[in-house]
């Protein structure tokens, strides 16, 4: 069989959920859903931080900048996802592949960063609430998402592009709704195991150090909390961190088992079912004002 991976006309073909379910309707009705609500509920926040003056405040800037990494994210994939369903062809072409897999890597280790920032923003409104806009400034702000894109789009850059250097056979199947790189390194004709080991590695290190700095953010400000005086305190603190806990929950479960665990513990199946919690983990509570 024919290698090849840089001509046009050439094409992967993606089995997802949709394709392997014994239910597609059902599925894709669901994935339908679920992108509408990410994209009012995700479309109403920006709009209400935008419009809101009591908004604009360090805490809601990076929740509005999480949302809109949140929005690119799902629309990057279910638009197109439906769209191949309906007219019953799911391919995608070579260099197609290559710049999906680059977006999808890059906003979603933007959000892994930024969800540590996140938790940084929320210790120092409970440690220090008089020093809160001096450790939080715009300069401090603009940095932490600037440094989120930029650290993520670098990572993204060089792993996409030494993926797509690999030789592949022609028109192969990824047993994938999307184009990632454990999928399609098993398609690779060339011995990709030294690689594999160094996409984990990244995989472990872009997870664990922001949870680790989320772990011990929220360590700080739990104890800081229930050593409030004040229930009412304690309760406007904790209703101020559980959205976020609930995200920063959901997003490393489902990449936790995605990425770090190996694939003797799931499925592809599995992975496909599980890429629907990730990709739509993040919708937004209103904020309280």
């Amino acid at each position: 069989m024919e290698l090849w991976n840089t001509t046009l006309g050439n094409y992967f073909i993606l089995i997802g959920i949709l394709q392997n379910s014994k239910y597609p309707g059902l599925v894709c009705t669901t994935i339908t859903f679920l992108y509408l609500v990410a994209l009012i509920s995700n479309g109403l926040l920006l709009l209400l931080i935008a419009m809101d003056k009591r908004l604009h405040v360090p805490m809601y800037f990076l929740l509005s900048q999480l949302s809109l990494m949140d929005l690119l994210f799902t629309t990057i994939i279910s638009p197109r996802t439906l769209v191949d369903y309906f007219r019953g062809q799911s391919t995608i072409s070579f260099i197609g592949c290559g710049f999906q897999m680059f977006l999808i890597m890059t906003l979603g280790g933007a959000e892994d960063i930024l969800l540590a920032f996140m938790a940084y923003d929320c210790y120092v409104a409970i440690q220090q609430p008089l020093n809160y806009m001096i450790f939080m400034r715009p300069k401090v702000y603009w940095s932490m998402v600037a440094i989120s894109c930029l650290i993520a789009s670098f990572n993204s850059r060089v792993h996409s592009t030494y993926t797509v250097h690999f030789p592949f056979y022609r028109a192969q199947e990824i047993n994938y709704l999307l184009c990632e790189i454990p999928p399609l390194l098993k398609l690779a004709c060339a011995d990709t195991t030294k690689y594999q080991f160094m996409v984990y590695t990244m995989d472990v290190t872009f997870l664990f150090i922001p949870l680790s700095a989320i772990l011990t953010s929220y360590t700080h400000v739990l104890t800081a909390v229930f050593h409030m005086p004040s229930t009412q305190g304690r309760q406007k603190a904790l209703l101020t961190c559980s959205s976020h806990l609930t995200v920063v929950g959901l997003y490393y479960g489902a990449a936790v088992f995605m990425y770090v665990l190996t694939s003797a513990y799931h499925s592809p199946q599995q992975d496909n079912i599980l890429s629907i919690l990730y990709y739509y983990y993040s919708i937004p509570e209103p904020p309280n004002l």
